[in-house]
């Protein structure tokens, strides 16, 4: 393997056997090495093969001026999420991830923490992703000696699982945004109204839908409410459970998949907030 360009002292360009770009990168693998050179292989830490040229532009740029742990950690975390999840995840992981991580840890030593105001949806529908967050503040603590807040587990989370959305095809993308589409007109005819975009709760119901699609196209479900909190939520929100199974009946005449008293139960919490806010 030869060097075709040195990035940094870290970080060089170069090609595998079938001759497409990677990128190497390890402790001093660039120092003092031009175009042509040998890579001494016992340095490699990491190869990132991207086949996506914008993610590899946008990679070698984030590599290049961020500090050299706080990519071997991201590196870890990756790892560890890719070992324990059941579904492939973008090449962009390695961009927003590392991203978001040098930021966190930056703020961190600052004092400033960011509340994660979707940390209580994020632990219920998006749990494996959430012990991939939790496990990922473990290894942050024990490769940097810094203790991250559970928000910061839900932000990783998240992360974690918009990986796992854009490494569907574009088809499931497409039948996403008509979903999406589909049920934010059910609601704003049931209940007559208008939603107010700019809100966080539409926010939150925007990011519950594009979830609740992907679990549709992967045939999953989410499962294990307490009983007496569906029957609460039926009860007392009978208008918004209402709109809730108009929408499972949209979901099951146009994708052939049927909601759980679970799913439908969720999405009653969420019709409730966004059209009460």
């Amino acid at each position: 393997m030869k060097v075709a360009k040195v990035i940094n002292n870290n970080l060089i360009c170069s090609h595998n056997e079938g001759n497409k770009e990677i990128l190497v990168m390890g402790c001093g693998l660039g120092f003092k090495k031009k175009p042509g050179d040998e890579i001494d292989t016992s340095l490699i830490e990491k190869v990132y093969t991207i086949e996506d040229e914008k993610i590899s532009n946008q990679l070698i740029d984030l590599l290049s001026r961020i500090p050299q742990d706080h990519i071997r950690v991201a590196n870890n975390i990756v790892g560890y999420a890719k070992e324990v999840l059941e579904h492939k995840l973008n090449d962009s992981i390695y961009v927003s991830l590392t991203d978001h991580l040098n930021y966190a840890i930056e703020r961190h030593k600052q004092g400033i923490h960011l509340k994660n105001a979707l940390l209580w949806e994020i632990k219920k529908y998006y749990s494996k992703e959430f012990e991939v967050g939790i496990e990922a503040l473990h290894i942050i603590e024990k490769q940097l000696g810094i203790q991250l807040p559970e928000d910061e587990a839900g932000y990783i989370a998240l992360h974690v699982a918009s990986a796992s959305m854009e490494a569907v095809d574009m088809g499931h993308t497409t039948d996403t945004l008509k979903m999406i589409q589909g049920i934010l007109q059910i609601v704003k005819y049931y209940f007559k109204i208008e939603l107010d975009t700019e809100s966080l709760h539409y926010e939150r119901f925007l990011t519950h839908l594009k979830f609740l699609s992907l679990r549709i196209h992967q045939d999953k479900h989410i499962e294990g409410a307490d009983d007496y909190f569906i029957k609460l939520m039926k009860e007392h929100y009978k208008n918004e459970y209402d709109c809730a199974l108009k929408i499972g009946n949209y979901i099951h005449s146009n994708y052939s998949k049927s909601l759980t008293d679970e799913e439908l139960v969720y999405l009653t919490v969420h019709i409730n907030r966004i059209t009460h806010s």
